[in-house]
């Protein structure tokens, strides 16, 4: 458990591992603040949850592909709360196009929310991080980002840029009692995975030591470790959470 009551923001956190995310940290003692883009009934679906097992959780929608959308999610549960100290930066996308084949609107829009609204969360939410001398911010990368994904150029660079600008704040605000991290999902049971593994299921889980896929509680554990005060002097860290796939 939490020393304290601490209020938890979690972009994309309606489905996946945005859910698992969310749950974990409301077991944890944190008020979470469920953000969703269009999934109404899911993020609702999740705070209820969260409420059934005693917890507390508020749905917030924004669009963080449109510039104001940070801000305004983060203006949204600062008055509410007053206050945001957990960011977890789960909201993404993943479409599939070859870089020949690639339009600069494919480009752009991958980027501006996978790794501009991330900053734009992140800039919003430090001064109240700052005014409490206390912080964690939880970026979710891929594995994609270490290794390239054929057809995802645009995902694999906007989940690699996470690490430069992460590595970058942790350095920044860590004397605020700040701490940002990555957590580097590999192949986890979601909606995005199943999505593309029809016909290749036996292949991936061959390429996997654990010899299965992942599930989203497994990420979302780690998240709330690396939220919580255990995790205390880890900043400027990348988690792996791969079955083994990826070894660093």
């Amino acid at each position: 458990m939490m020393s304290e009551a601490r209020i938890a923001l979690v972009t994309g956190g309606s489905r996946g591992i945005g859910h698992a995310t969310c749950v974990a940290l409301a077991a944890q003692g944190a008020t979470v603040a469920v953000h969703y883009r269009s999934q109404a009934s899911a993020a609702s679906a999740t705070a209820a949850a969260i409420h059934a097992a005693g917890g507390q959780a508020v749905a917030f929608q924004a669009d963080l592909s449109e510039r104001s959308g940070a801000d305004d999610l983060i203006a949204a549960v600062l008055a509410r709360f007053r206050r945001i100290d957990i960011l977890v930066n789960n909201a993404a996308e993943m479409t599939d196009a070859s870089v020949e084949a690639m339009t600069d609107e494919q480009w752009e829009q991958t980027l501006t929310l996978n790794l501009s609204a991330v900053f734009r969360c992140c800039r919003a939410c430090l001064p109240s991080m700052k005014t409490h001398q206390w912080g964690r911010i939880i970026n979710v990368t891929s594995q994609a980002a270490f290794t390239g994904s054929a057809n995802h150029a645009h995902y694999a660079a906007s989940k690699a840029g996470l690490a430069g600008f992460s590595y970058s704040l942790a350095k920044e605000v860590g004397a605020f009692g700040i701490t940002v991290n990555l957590v580097a999902p590999g192949r986890i049971l979601t909606d995005m995975l199943q999505e593309r593994m029809t016909g290749r299921e036996e292949e991936w889980i061959k390429q996997t030591p654990l010899r299965r896929f992942g599930q989203p509680h497994e990420v979302g554990d780690v998240i709330a470790f690396l939220a919580s005060d255990k995790a205390s002097y880890i900043t400027g860290a990348t988690i792996h959470v791969n079955g083994g796939m990826l070894m660093t």
